[in-house]
Formats: C-alpha cells, structure tokens, sequence
C-alpha cells in the first residue's frame, strides 16, 4: 500500500492538473488575490492606452494641430512620461507602492478628463506632460516598474516567471482589444445624429477616465503585503513587544525600579534608528551588475527603436504596396502571435532557466530582422514578421524575474524604474537613425543594424550572466547559478504528486 502511495501518478492520468501547473495558473493561484488585481489594474490601463493611440493622431489633426506640434507634443509627452516614472519608482517604497499606484491612477483620470473637455493644444500638452497620457500605446508611466516590483515582492523565485508572464499577457491582450474597440466605438459614435468625429474623439476619452478610476479602485484594494516593509514591520513589532514585556523575573524588575540608573542607561545607549529616506539607495553590489545589464538591454531598446513596429508597417507598405486593410490583418495577427507565446515563457524558464529562456527565444527573432529585408516575395517575408513578432516578447517576464533574482528586495522599485527610463531614451533615438537611412533609400539597412544590435544583446547576455548566482538576498534562495537551479527546481515539481497524495491520504 505504501508502494502505491510513494508512487507519482503518470502524467497522462491528470491531463488537466499538469496544464494548470505548466501553464502558470498554478503559481497565480498560490500568490493570492493581489496579483489577480495588479494583473487586472494594468490589463484594464492597457485599453485605454490602446483605444487612445489609435485617435491620437487623428485627433489632433481634427483640431488643426500642425505637424510641428504634433511632433513636439509626441516627444514632451514621452520625456514627461520618463521623468515621472523615474522620480515615483525611486519614491515608491518609500511613500507606498499603493499609495503612488493609487496616485498615478488619479492622474491618468484628470488627464483623460482634459481631454474629454478641451481642445487648446498647451492645455492637452500641459495634461500630458505632467499627467498620464499614453499617445504612442505604450506603457511609459509610473505604473509598470512599481507593479513588476510589487509582484516580484508578492511571489517566490519559483511562481514568480509565471506571474509575471500573465502579467505580460493579459495586458497584452487588454491593448488589443482597446485598439480593435476604439474604432468600432467612434464609427458608432459619429453616426448618431447630432455627433460629429470630433465629438466621437472627445467621447472615446472617457475610456481614459473610467479606467483611471478603476485603477484607483484597485489600487486601494491591494493589501499590506504589496509594500516592501510589510514583513519587516511585522518583524519589528514582534521585537519591540518582546521588549517591552520585560525578561527579568518580578524581584530584579523591582530592584531596577528602586535604582533607576541601569534603566536609564539602557535608554540612552539605546541607538536612534536613522531617518528613513524618501528615495531609495542603490548598492554597490547592484551597480555593478546592472551597469552591465543597463548597457546591453540600451543597446536592445536601441536596436527595437530603429526597427519598431510602426517603422515595419511603413517598410512593408514602401516594399509590398499592401491595402491597409490587409496590413491591418497581418499585424493583428503579430499582435495575437505575441500575447500567446508569452503565455510560455514561465514554463519553459522553469526548465531550462531565466537567462536560456531570454536568450534563446531571443535569438530567432532577432535573425528574424535581420533577414527581413532579405526576401522579394511578400510571403516569406511575412513569416519573417511572425517569427520576429511570435517570439519577441517571450524575454520580458524572464528579464523582470532575472532583475528581481539579482538585486536586493529594497532595490527592486527604483532599479525596475531606472531599467525602464533607459530603455525608452534608448527606444526613442532609433526612429531618427533608421529616418535619415529611409531618406537615403537605404531602409533596409536599419533592420540589418537593427538585427546585428539585437545579437550582439543575446550573446553578451549569455555571455556575462549565465553563470550568475541568483536569488542571494531572498529568504530561501540556493544561491545557485540559474543553470543548476531549475534542475533542483524540476525535482520539487516531480515529487509535488507524491506530497499531494500524502496529506490527502494521511501518513
């Protein structure tokens, strides 16, 4: 009988339960309610920004916006975006991570707001600059390093690039569908009588404000584990209540009351604890290896810049002649390709590590560009585009759980926020680069630069950071080198089934 018991199940017996365990539902589940809301408060952000983008441009030129302006407001909306999310990432930990969530969503709402009602090009560019204003679909706010960070608090090394992959997902997926709703919500809009595209436009803000609102909804729901201090205030209570109890017996506390000198010393030798800083402080320790990091993910940001997916369409529409309506198409199904592959990248970091996953899911895509100017013919170029689109993104969780692996609990906000201010600088001078090759009718070169850039990534990557130890400052951590640790890491999963059976089945 024992036998049987100490015997795992064949996999082919719990179809479902290995699904729900590979696909990272699993991990979801064990973190609690806090990453559902995280997950549901960016999801639901991600339409807005995606239901905005697609009018933006639009908008602005309904309102008789030169191209001037509309260039300058792109570029100061986007450094505002920076600067803000830079400062509230150093600031996070120490305000409150739900605290600065709950503000930014504030301001998401008051900027939506302005939107709905005004048309003057400094009052909208004003709204966005100090606001959030997403004009390009991107997430560039003060949001996503904070979240990243507070799931990597709320999960373990084990659940956390399953997390964070669903967290890339659905709000993926949440993007898409403002986009794919935006114009079918204005299309319905401008034919009611009375309205006009203007009005449609205006309207279609108010997306922005709700969704706002619903963050801060969310935010406010987020509990106390979310905040980097809460286990350690936890701990300081504990202490200082031991304290306070006292561990002499009655008679000795009744001698130091009679003397009072020891007890008085106590308290003046007691030390002050120091002042708590507002912005967080980064290690020596993690400078140094994220000098290294910050220089290679730059160079990628550089090398996506110059070959981005608007740059893409505009190629193949130079190349192809294509019917937008037909482009439209192949690009959503890039989009589709992109949020279900991410989908796996949790699973597949668990076999064969953080650092192999980005790498290796990295490099198809990156040949991907490389050879994209290559072929004459559309179709071969188009399962190019798949390929780059379908694995491209497969990186982002492994990368959030790498950082989180490497650098100190306290650190992780403000490193995230850092990470991503240089990779947007970064991103935003590759359209100039691959403008001045178009205008030479050199287009092509940019995504073999492109291409070259993203490689060079991959192989540093690997390169510097295989055989890093991870997880040194986490409770629990091996201290092993990502290679050795999925290893222990498929160990537990084997055994899970044979822990299962024997707390339902008793010793």
């Amino acid at each position: 009988m024992s036998s049987k018991i100490d015997e795992a199940p064949p996999p082919w017996r719990q179809p479902w339960a290995r699904l729900y365990h590979e696909s990272g539902l699993r991990s979801l589940s064990q973190t609690g309610l806090d990453a559902i809301l995280v997950i549901l408060a960016r999801t639901c952000r991600m339409f807005a920004f995606g239901a905005a983008s697609l009018i933006m441009a639009l908008f602005f030129a309904e309102l008789k916006f030169t191209d001037v302006q509309i260039g300058l407001f792109m570029t100061l909306t986007l450094a505002g975006d920076v600067a803000l999310s830079f400062v509230m990432s150093l600031m996070a930990d120490g305000l409150g991570r739900r605290r600065v969530l709950l503000a930014g969503g504030l301001l998401m709402a008051m900027s939506g707001l302005i939107f709905v009602v005004f048309e003057n090009f400094w009052i909208l560019l004003i709204a966005a600059v100090v606001g959030v204003i997403s004009a390009s679909g991107g997430d560039f706010g003060p949001f996503r390093a904070i979240e990243e960070s507070t799931l990597s608090h709320i999960t373990n090394p084990k659940t956390r690039s399953d997390v964070l992959s669903w967290y890339i997902t659905v709000s993926s997926l949440g993007s898409a569908a403002g986009t794919e709703m935006s114009g079918r919500i204005v299309d319905l809009l401008r034919n009611l009588e009375g309205w006009d595209i203007l009005s449609a436009y205006h309207a279609l803000f108010w997306v922005y404000v709700i969704m706002g609102l619903v963050n801060v909804l969310l935010a406010a729901s987020l509990s106390s584990r979310c905040e980097l201090n809460s286990s350690q205030s936890d701990d300081q209570t504990e202490a200082s209540g031991e304290s306070a109890q006292g561990l002499l017996d009655p008679s000795q506390q009744d001698e130091d009351d009679e003397d009072g000198g020891d007890a008085q010393t106590s308290k003046t030798t007691q030390p002050t604890p120091p002042k708590k800083s507002r912005f967080s402080q980064i290690s020596a320790a993690t400078r140094s290896v994220m000098y290294k990091l910050w220089f290679l993910l730059t160079v990628d940001s550089l090398a996506d810049g110059m070959v981005s997916y608007s740059l893409t369409n505009y190629y193949l529409d130079r190349k192809f002649h294509l019917p937008k309506s037909r482009l439209g198409d192949i690009m959503s199904i890039c989009y589709i390709l992109g949020a279900i592959s991410t989908v796996f990248a949790g699973p597949l970091a668990r076999h064969i590590g953080l650092v192999n996953t980005m790498v290796f899911t990295h490099v198809p895509s990156s040949l991907a560009v490389l050879l994209f100017p290559a072929p004459s013919g559309l179709v071969l170029t188009i399962v190019l585009l798949f390929v780059r689109t379908g694995l491209n993104n497969m990186d982002q969780a492994p990368r959030t759980a790498f950082i989180a692996a490497v650098v100190k609990p306290e650190e992780r906000t403000a490193v995230m926020g850092i990470t991503s201010a240089l990779r947007t600088m970064a991103a935003t001078l590759g359209p100039t680069l691959t403008g001045a090759l178009a205008h030479t009718d050199k287009f092509w070169v940019a995504f073999v630069i492109g291409g070259a850039l993203r490689l060079a990534y991959d192989f540093g990557l690997w390169a510097m950071f295989i055989n890093m130890k991870l997880y040194e400052h986490e409770d629990g951590g091996d201290e092993q080198p990502d290679t050795q640790r999925r290893e222990s890491d498929e160990e537990s999963l084997e055994l899970q089934p044979v822990r299962q059976i024997r707390d339902r089945d008793g010793p």
